[in-house]
């Protein structure tokens, strides 16, 4: 992993890698800052929406370990987890969508509003964009600060190349990387079945990943 680090240090992306392999640039800086500026919002109610894969769980969790807090899944929280948060300031809701229990999710909003906590969801979608039935719920959602992860750019997209191919213990060429980078789109779940697919394919092929291997998985 050695030569992995010195290819990092010498694009000068290391410095970027903060709180547990976390990569800030443009598209996540507003948010990253946001969460390390806590208490100091000016709501307490903090939605993060972006695409899967885009890093709001890598977010939240560096914030619960800075901060402390208590996480729930939006799909599987039930009403006695409502007590659970009783000792807890910050209570986070992970992958809100529109097919949860409505009335249990305002509930939990009332008693953080009640008791002057905070909270932060996490969706795919704004919340304000997501269909409510419940009309209390969706006047909720307007009270929130909305915070979106854009699509990746450029430098992200390096990252994230150059972290998962670390992950799995393979060195990269840079510029096979920005090879990649020219044709693919900039989509977060794109890159990460991209490079999943690549591996697949070097490992069934038995064949480094150069630029042959690359361009079939593109379909070039």
């Amino acid at each position: 992993m050695t030569d992995l680090n010195q290819l990092i240090i010498q694009f000068d992306y290391e410095k970027n890698f903060k709180d547990d392999d976390f990569y800030v640039s443009k598209s996540n800086k507003h948010i990253f800052d946001m969460l390390n500026n806590w208490p100091g919002w000016e709501k307490k109610f903090l939605n993060i929406s972006g695409e899967k894969y885009s890093g709001k769980t890598h977010l939240i969790n560096i914030f619960i370990k800075k901060f402390n807090g208590i996480k729930f899944d939006a799909k599987s929280i039930k009403d006695e987890d409502l007590k659970k948060i009783k000792i807890h300031e910050n209570i986070i809701l992970e992958d809100l969508e529109e097919k949860i229990d409505e009335k249990l999710i305002y509930s939990l909003l009332n008693i953080i509003d009640i008791d002057n906590k905070f909270i932060i969801i996490t969706s795919k979608k704004p919340i304000v964009d997501l269909n409510f039935l419940l009309k209390d719920l969706k006047s909720r959602a307007t009270n929130f600060i909305i915070q979106k992860i854009e699509k990746p750019d450029e430098d992200l997209m390096f990252a994230m190349i150059l972290k998962n191919f670390s992950d799995r213990q393979i060195l990269i060429d840079k510029k096979l990387i920005n090879f990649i980078i020219k044709r693919i789109d900039r989509s977060y779940s794109k890159i990460f079945n991209f490079i999943y697919k690549l591996d697949e394919l070097s490992l069934k092929k038995k064949k480094p990943i150069d630029f042959r291997l690359i361009k079939e998985v593109l379909g070039e």
